[in-house]
């Protein structure tokens, strides 16, 4: 069946569903925040729905990932640092970008500074070592006047850099260098006079590993046959055949990977993102 139709398990527009910006759930939910699917370094490994980032600890460089989605000044992104590389010096660098991760080419350069702040739209600092422990967490975010700030989780905070051009989208930029090798993105707020707007709630659970293909449970009937569970909540049968022709999701879990993924939590091929367009198919 075509997803336009009303056949009443279903009713999705495809026009319904854009980016990232577009997917919050509400006035006050600033969209999903991951990390860039496709635009990462050589040497990073992602996944708990691409919110971790992992580089490998044999070398210091080739660790640059960006935010899925533009963010916005006054946005405070907040990491934390899962592991470092003890015999490298330095850390990780922060910074903003107005160039889309989407039309950057690969490999990626080998570092944020200087080979990306060299060019026009980007800015980076460094971050002092002793705020990137194992364990630390921080924020970053870009002001309004255009200058980047660094926090640690006892709330002090240090100026990095100013003179970030606010015209164009921004993208967040992280580069995984020297002894920082794995950081975990824990979403981002932003406070107004009134409210404090969030980004939305991911699910890592839907994702073990980016490298590595999720195997649908298997549970016996009654009649002796076997039945796939959703990959999502573990509990309701997986009554959805995706675009790619995995059958992993219930109706219910669906809409939410959909918002905040958009991919098959099997192959990752993109769920409305397919030139030919998509149909989903419920087995009753």
């Amino acid at each position: 069946m075509q997803t336009t139709q009303n056949t009443g398990y279903m009713t999705l527009e495809k026009a319904d569903i854009g980016s990232d910006m577009s997917n919050a759930c509400g006035i006050l939910c600033l969209g999903p925040l991951t990390f860039h699917q496709s635009a990462v370094g050589d040497k990073v490994h992602l996944s708990q729905g691409y919110r971790h980032a992992k580089r490998d600890k044999n070398t210091f460089k080739n660790g640059l990932v960006f935010s899925s989605r533009p963010v916005r000044a006054q946005e405070r992104i907040r990491l934390r640092i899962e592991a470092e590389a003890p015999k490298w010096n330095g850390a990780m660098r922060v910074g903003f970008t107005n160039v889309s991760p989407d039309s950057r080419s690969l490999p990626l350069p080998d570092f944020a500074i200087p080979n990306l702040t060299n060019t026009s739209g980007h800015w980076a600092a460094r971050v002092s070592e002793a705020l990137c422990k194992t364990g630390s967490e921080l924020i970053f975010w870009v002001s309004r006047s255009g200058s980047i700030y660094v926090a640690d989780q006892y709330g002090c905070k240090k100026k990095l850099l100013k003179g970030v051009i606010l015209k164009k989208p921004l993208w967040a930029m992280i580069d995984i260098y020297g002894k920082t090798c794995s950081i975990l993105l824990l979403g981002s707020k932003k406070r107004g006079f009134l409210s404090t707007r969030r980004s939305c709630e991911t699910s890592p659970m839907l994702y073990a590993d980016t490298d590595s293909v999720i195997s649908p449970l298997l549970n016996p009937t009654k009649d002796g046959e076997e039945r796939t569970t959703c990959v999502a909540c573990m509990n309701r049968q997986a009554n959805v055949f995706l675009p790619c022709g995995h059958r992993c999701l219930c109706q219910k879990c669906l809409v939410r990977v959909i918002e905040n993924f958009d991919t098959c939590p099997l192959c990752r091929c993109s769920i409305t993102g397919q030139s030919t367009g998509w149909r989903l198919i419920l087995d009753h």
